[in-house]
């Protein structure tokens, strides 16, 4: 059996950089650390998505109460997708159980989607000045008229997260800014990792129920993130749109990047 002694400062390294990332993007906890534990650690893809997923739940806990108390969180928002992801989540998790894991060939196509569409996100999100003016002038749904929009983009990152742990900040916070033009990057990024925690915690449950958590890499991994999402989500509501824009699109490009190479 695995001891804690084992305790790995090379996780705890990678957890603190991801969890400055996620608190300051949104972006991270399941888009960067399953690719790193699979490519830099050789961590079993099944127990790198399980660990991951609980590890993105306990750091975004960190993140989000950071983003409340600063108030970047827009609740109301927040309750829309937890309205679409959670139900989502559950079955998706019952589903797995029921019809087994997927086979390697269907993984391979799902990390391949992903890259392709965290890469066009990465693309979007430069031009999100452009792309709000759009959606003001064709006035696409905002504010009360994205409810059923929103919620569908809730339980579409549930599927996706509870199969592959990633969508829940990559794909959520670019949606979110062409469904709400209004609000600013920092909020939409607080409530994106708001949101991001009872999501990973319910997906997170169904994968320890499998087995594939390592509760040692877990603890390791969030040695680092607590500190390190704290930092970040303190800086997030004080850098600017200028600023944060083009950090999220490194962030995403490199992370599809990584899966299309994968």
């Amino acid at each position: 059996m695995t001891s804690f002694y084992q305790f790995d400062s090379a996780h705890a390294v990678a957890g603190a950089l991801v969890g400055v990332l996620v608190g300051l993007t949104g972006v991270g906890g399941g888009s960067l650390m399953t690719p790193l534990l699979v490519l830099l650690f050789g961590v079993n893809p099944k127990t790198a998505v399980g660990t991951d997923l609980l590890f993105a739940a306990l750091t975004k806990a960190i993140g989000s109460t950071v983003h409340g108390w600063r108030d970047t969180v827009d609740w109301h928002v927040f309750r829309r997708l937890a309205t679409g992801s959670l139900p989502a989540a559950i079955l998706s998790v019952l589903a797995l159980q029921w019809f087994g894991e997927i086979g390697h060939r269907t993984e391979n196509m799902i990390v391949l989607l992903l890259g392709c569409m965290l890469i066009v996100t990465a693309i979007a999100t430069l031009f999100q000045p452009r792309l709000v003016a759009f959606a003001q002038h064709h006035r696409i749904p905002n504010g009360r008229h994205a409810l059923m929009p929103t919620i569908a983009l809730g339980a579409f990152i549930g599927v996706a997260v509870s199969i592959s742990s990633v969508g829940a900040g990559a794909i959520g916070v670019t949606a979110l800014l062409m469904l709400y033009p209004s609000l600013p990057l920092s909020r939409i990024i607080g409530t994106d990792i708001a949101h991001a925690v009872p999501l990973a915690l319910v997906a997170g449950s169904g994968h320890w129920y499998y087995g594939d958590v390592d509760p040692v890499l877990l603890v390791s991994l969030l040695a680092g993130s607590i500190p390190g999402v704290i930092v970040g989500s303190l800086l997030a509501s004080h850098a600017p749109d200028r600023l944060l824009r083009p950090a999220l699109a490194a962030v995403l490009l490199l992370v599809g990047v990584k899966m299309l190479l994968n």
